[in-house]
């Protein structure tokens, strides 16, 4: 693995040894609260982007520098896997999502989403997209096999910022990624271009053929939904099987949306965020055959990771969409009923943690990862 900066920082340390280092699980002193705590169940990573949970009780994550790692829950150690594609790890690319297959106890398969650099024959240059892979891991040699992407998204752009990237997979088997619009807003209407959308496709790469825009002619056949701006949280509802995403707004207007087959969520011809100088952007807040958001943020908050909680440690939670919150430096709580967002609850605003990622853990704690390097969990306190 090689790790390709445009910043002039790299961290080809990792990319030359395997190593391993004890991990304390602590709960977090300078916090209290009536009804829960928080533990620390890893810390000391770069900024940990996405992670999940290994049958037996690892955790498989991502630091966006360019690695990618196990946790060992019984060993309380972190080791790098080796075999790692190059990455980009500029601007706000690099090493991100990380989804492990429903049948891991049998095919070992996870999938991993990276900013990659490709060489661009009109730009006569080295651009970058964002792309998803597959790959096998050998836990005996902590390393990757039948390393695949299968997902590349195009165009290709010298930008390198609004990745998307977020993973998931429905109960048939389909993934559905996120992609940004790369800065380059006006290609979110356009069916021509990845930028900007949630995709569609098998774990293999194929496309259904159910897919709303696969007999268009022009269209590109793995979008699902457009008129997206970055979003950086995907969830399904697992009573419902609904979908739902959070992107990140301009200067304000942060989305939730509910994904429905073929919709255009508008950006960026309607929003309710403006440039980060000031003026409007586009037509205004709404218009006809343009979908409008459960929810929006002014000011933003900067929401990223997404999840449904549906455990037993915490019942008044049941049903309650959770996601970090960058800028705000919190959790958030979202109350729905009948697929509105009736309320929210912000939590942990007083540790100032930049909450990257959030995902219900396999025994129904609640876990999430911060930029400052580590990954957490919420427990109740009896």
């Amino acid at each position: 693995m090689k790790t390709l900066t445009l910043l002039g920082l790299t961290t080809l340390v990792f990319s030359t040894l395997s190593f391993s280092f004890g991990i304390k699980s602590t709960e977090l002193k300078d916090f209290n609260n009536p009804k829960f705590k928080i533990e620390v169940v890893v810390e000391g990573l770069g900024v940990p982007w996405g992670f999940d949970f290994l049958p037996g009780g690892g955790i498989l994550f991502s630091e966006r520098s360019g690695a990618i790692k196990i946790f060992n829950a019984q060993a309380k150690k972190v080791t790098l896997i080796k075999g790692v594609p190059d990455v980009v790890a500029s601007g706000q690319g690099g090493m991100l999502d990380i989804l492990i297959h429903p049948n891991f106890n049998k095919n070992k398969t996870f999938f991993f989403s990276y900013s990659k650099k490709i060489e661009d024959k009109l730009l006569k240059r080295g651009a970058y997209t964002t792309v998803v892979a597959k790959a096998t891991l050998n836990k005996q040699n902590n390393a990757l096999a039948s390393l695949k992407d299968i997902f590349i998204a195009r165009p290709l752009s010298t930008n390198t910022h609004h990745y998307g990237s977020r993973i998931v997979m429905d109960k048939k088997g389909h993934l559905f990624i996120s992609v940004g619009d790369r800065g380059n807003r006006h290609k979110s209407q356009s069916l021509k271009t990845h930028m900007g959308k949630i995709v569609r496709i098998y774990e293999d790469g194929r496309v259904p053929k159910d897919n709303p825009f696969f007999e268009t002619k022009g269209a590109l056949k793995e979008i699902w939904s457009y008129g997206h701006r970055n979003a950086q949280g995907l969830a399904f509802d697992p009573v419902s099987g609904d979908l739902y995403e959070q992107e990140h707004g301009p200067r304000g207007g942060d989305e939730i949306n509910k994904v429905e087959k073929g919709a255009n969520y508008g950006w960026p011809v309607i929003t309710y965020g403006k440039e980060y100088w000031g003026p409007s952007i586009g037509e205004g807040t709404k218009k006809k055959g343009m979908k409008q958001p459960l929810k929006y943020w002014v000011p933003s908050i900067a929401p990223c990771g997404l999840t449904f909680y549906s455990g037993k440690k915490f019942p008044e939670w049941k049903g309650s969409l959770f996601s970090g919150a960058l800028r705000g430096n919190h959790l958030n709580r979202l109350t729905l009923k009948k697929g509105k967002i009736v309320s929210e609850e912000r939590l942990l605003n007083e540790l100032g943690f930049r909450v990257r990622n959030v995902k219900e853990g396999p025994t129904g704690f609640l876990y999430f990862s911060v930029d400052q390097g580590k990954i957490l969990r919420i427990v109740p306190k009896n």
